[in-house]
């Protein structure tokens, strides 16, 4: 095993688990070198926790990339960016866990966050969307706002000087206006895309996804993340992941559950490290998912993971 290759290694839990065997650290982490076991103060660059509740995936990979309030600062107005488009309840792995977006909504409120929106342009009916996925009530509940993205007066032309194909889309006026965003996609299949993760989570922000999927949708993906405003953090769901029929599934089939975590500021990294971990449920290659080869190209991040400080955790 390569000395930085944690996937392989969560992989080797996951397969403990679906087994029966989740309790057996040693043999998910029978492979761990002198790194992985090492203590620093250095915020690492991508944090894989794997073997845990949502919540509890969430505290422990906040902890290691420095709290929310390294993020977060008193009196911001922040946005949390799930993936919201299918109108499926959360077991179907279509949408972004509603418990993991409690959890960063109510620390972005702990941290001192003046208020927190959450949104996405859904693909289905909005409201069956918000309310199945079980996302409106736990952002309510958590203190956060849901906010309207099914009226194009809500999004506003804005320019991406760096942009191949998609130059001036229109975008949703809670990031236009926010001081920070966090990007919470949930891991998936997609059939044209091939991967639905981070980047691909933009489509949500802009008001014409028909256009990029006519226009080169691998670019248009790319492009959109050259967005100015950056997410501080990107997390990807892998709790639950459609591995096939994405991106909205047909049937509990298309589903399993690793129970992982990734969370990075680097895009384009923690786009690389997902997919390889869905690889080893169902074969994809980052060629395939070429997004994040052109994002990398404009500057967004790294797809050498093995240059990186990277902790992985088992709960």
């Amino acid at each position: 095993m390569e000395r930085r290759n944690f996937l392989r290694t969560a992989i080797l839990g996951t397969v403990a688990g679906m087994a029966g065997l989740r309790n057996s650290k040693l043999l998910a982490w029978n492979n761990r070198s002198e790194a992985d076991t090492s203590q620093s103060d250095t915020i690492p660059d991508l944090v894989a926790v794997m073997g845990g509740e949502p919540d509890k995936l969430y505290a422990r990979a906040i902890q290691e990339m420095g709290g929310m309030k390294r993020y977060i600062k008193p009196g911001m107005k922040v946005v949390v960016k799930p993936n919201i488009g299918w109108d499926k309840a959360p077991e179907f792995a279509a949408c972004t866990n509603p418990i993991l977006v409690a959890a960063i909504v109510r620390d972005c409120l702990d941290a001192g966050a003046s208020e927190v929106k959450v949104f996405d342009h859904t693909c289905d009916q909005w409201r069956g969307c918000y309310e199945n996925s079980g996302i409106q009530e736990a952002v309510r509940q958590a203190g956060g706002q849901m906010v309207n993205a099914h009226e194009e007066k809500y999004f506003r032309e804005t320019e991406l000087p760096e942009a191949i194909r998609m130059k001036r889309p229109k975008i949703h006026e809670a990031l236009l206006d926010c001081d920070a965003w966090i990007n919470v996609p949930v891991l998936k299949n997609h059939g044209g895309a091939r991967m639905t993760i981070c980047m691909k989570n933009y489509m949500g922000i802009v008001w014409d996804r028909r256009y990029l999927h006519s226009n080169n949708l691998q670019q248009c993906i790319a492009d959109a993340a050259t967005f100015a405003k950056r997410p501080v953090l990107n997390f990807v769901d892998a709790y639950r992941i459609m591995t096939q029929n994405g991106p909205k599934g047909r049937s509990l089939e298309d589903v399993q559950t690793p129970k992982a975590l990734f969370v990075s500021s680097d895009i384009v990294a923690v786009d690389t490290a997902a997919t390889q971990f869905f690889n080893q449920f169902s074969n994809m290659t980052i060629q395939e998912a070429s997004h994040i080869l052109l994002a990398e190209k404009h500057n967004l991040g790294t797809t050498n993971l093995d240059k990186l400080n990277i902790k992985r955790i088992l709960l």
